[in-house]
This record gives C-alpha cells, sequence and structure tokens, in this order.
C-alpha cells in the first residue's frame, strides 16, 4: 500500500490539515441542505476544511473539492446533533422536508426522509415530488410507506403547480387528507410564471379539499393567501420565519392583517427552516408570543392552536 499514491501526494499535495468531527458534521449536513447530497464524514473533509478556514481557497482561477462515499446512515451522526436542541424548547414531533430542484432527485428524497423517519421516532415520515414521468407512482408509493406530510417548492423547482402531470397528484392527496406544504410565495425572489397566489388558487378550484399548507404565510403575498385560506377550508398557512427580525426587514407583516390572522385561529401552523436558519430556534418562538401586543387576539389559546393543536390535527402522533 502507498507504492502508487504516495509518490504521487509528495509530488503533488502543497499541505494536509486537520478537522475536528464538528467541522465534519457541519459539513455533511450543509452539503445535504443545500446540495441534496448525501456524503459520509470521510468524503466531506475537503468541504469541512474550507467551512472551518483550516484551508484556504484559491485565490484564482477555478476551485474544486472532492467529496466521495455516501455510507451515511439517517438518524445518526450530525443529524442527531443538530436535532439536540429540539427537545429540551418542547419540540416532540417535526417532519423531514426535502425538495427536488430537477428531475431525477425526488425518489431519492423520499427514500432518504422515510428512512429517516424509521430510524428516528420524533420525525414524521416525510415525502416530496416532481413533475416528472412516473410522478403518480411515487406519490402512491411514498403514501403506501407511510408518508404523512409532503413538500415541493415551486420556486426552487421551476414548475407551475397547475402542470397537468400532478393533476393526479392533488387528487391522490386530497383523497388521503395528507398536508403538502407548498412554497409558491414570491419570496424571496418572484419567479415568473412560477410563483403566486393564483398558481395555488388554480390548484384548489379543481381541489377544493386539497390540505395545503402555505410556507412562509405565502410571502410576501400574505394577503392574497390569507384570502385563499379564508376560501378554502382545508387551506392553512405555516410561519416559517414569518416575524422574526431576519424576515421582518425583508418581508415585514402589514399590521392590518394581523385581525385576519387572528380569526383563522385554526388554520396557522408552526413552521420552521431549522437547522437553515440564522437565528435561534427559539426565536420564533418568542417573536409569535410577543404578537399580542400588537393583536389582543393572538393569545395563549391561539399560540396553542399554531404551536400544538393544529400540528397535531394534521400530522396525527
Amino acid at each position: 500500500p502507498g507504492e502508487i499514491t504516495r509518490p504521487l501526494v509528495e509530488h503533488w499535495l502543497d499541505d494536509i490539515v486537520v478537522v475536528d468531527e464538528d467541522a465534519v458534521a457541519d459539513a455533511m449536513v450543509l452539503l445535504m441542505e443545500r446540495s441534496k447530497l448525501l456524503v459520509e464524514g470521510a468524503g466531506a473533509v475537503g468541504v469541512a476544511a474550507l467551512m472551518s478556514e483550516r484551508a484556504s481557497p484559491a485565490r484564482g482561477g477555478t476551485r474544486c473539492v472532492v467529496r466521495s462515499g455516501g455510507n451515511g446512515a439517517p438518524g445518526v451522526g450530525p443529524g442527531r446533533t443538530r436535532r439536540a436542541p429540539l427537545r429540551p424548547v418542547g419540540v416532540r414531533h417535526f417532519t423531514a422536508l426535502t425538495y427536488a430542484h430537477r428531475p431525477g432527485m425526488a425518489g431519492d428524497l423520499t427514500d432518504f426522509a422515510l428512512d429517516l423517519s424509521a430510524a428516528e421516532p420524533d420525525c414524521v415520515p416525510s415525502a416530496t415530488f416532481f413533475p416528472e414521468d412516473g410522478v403518480v407512482n411515487q406519490v402512491r408509493s411514498a403514501l403506501e410507506r407511510g408518508a404523512r406530510v409532503f413538500k415541493i417548492h415551486a420556486q426552487v423547482g421551476g414548475f407551475d403547480l397547475r402542470e397537468k402531470a400532478l393533476d393526479e397528484v392533488w387528487g391522490l392527496l386530497a383523497d388521503a387528507v395528507v398536508p403538502i406544504v407548498v412554497h409558491v410565495g414570491s419570496g424571496p425572489v418572484p419567479r415568473e410564471g412560477f410563483t403566486g397566489p393564483d398558481k395555488l388558487e388554480g390548484v384548489l378550484r379543481r381541489h377544493p379539499r386539497l390540505t395545503a399548507v402555505v410556507a412562509h404565510l405565502g410571502a410576501p403575498e400574505y394577503d392574497q393567501f390569507l384570502t385563499l385560506a379564508e376560501r378554502y377550508p382545508r387551506v392553512h398557512l405555516d410561519t416559517t420565519m414569518v416575524f422574526t427580525d431576519f424576515f421582518e426587514k425583508a418581508a415585514p407583516f402589514p399590521a392590518d392583517l394581523l385581525p385576519r390572522l387572528a380569526a383563522l385561529p385554526d388554520r396557522v401552523v408552526l413552521g420552521s427552516d431549522f437547522p437553515n436558519i440564522p437565528y435561534p430556534y427559539a426565536h420564533q418562538l418568542e417573536v409569535l408570543e410577543r404578537l399580542r401586543d400588537r393583536e389582543p387576539r393572538l393569545d395563549d389559546d391561539w399560540l396553542r392552536s399554531v404551536c400544538w393543536f393544529n400540528g397535531h390535527r394534521l400530522i396525527g402522533d
């Protein structure tokens, strides 16, 4: 061993750096969350070296990091480390919401999420899909394997919810009464042809019994998505990032809409992009509690519904 590789390393290698396990864990999570890549620890050390500034990127030209190996097990390693803060703040169940940005990814992402739920009792069986050949069979299979919530991101995926390929999927989910978290609001960056309340409304006209959960309260089109929730009894709105100090700078929630939000206590659910958020998890809870100072009807009963009862009703134990 080493007869071939050692001379090559001695000739071409400029430096060797050491990274700790936490840095490797952070790199594995980043690759999964941002690139949708399941990379084992040894394969993520290059990214870990850059993230922890143990290695500096080249000053010019193309930079390349070699990633190799996918021997990562759902439910162990960095994922479990990242989930550790949830129990102390009262989280009893969480979803594993993934979404595809191109064809050929959704099936693998669903497999990963369902495997995670099998390994982690607190994780709700989750799934995703993409408008591509075989999507109906993929969704039907996920339902048969116990998926209790789905997620799609029309903005990132670059598709219209009203595409013909998805019509049967909406029917399956409506009949199964399984919620689908939909990012179709125009924030943070509008994507013409794919985002906006009219896309979801087009689906709801054909499938009014669909249990849809609009991510980020539909930011920045809060008013229009509130109207959909008022019009369709199974449309819900999730609070992901909304009202946080971070989000208020870019997409502040209008004060005049708070009474309408208070009038939908059974249709608002707690949401979070944890662990990919620029603030502590508890901050989302704190800002929701502070809403009573702006609208008295956003009281303890409203909070209990948002933080527990509505989610429990949608996804169960």
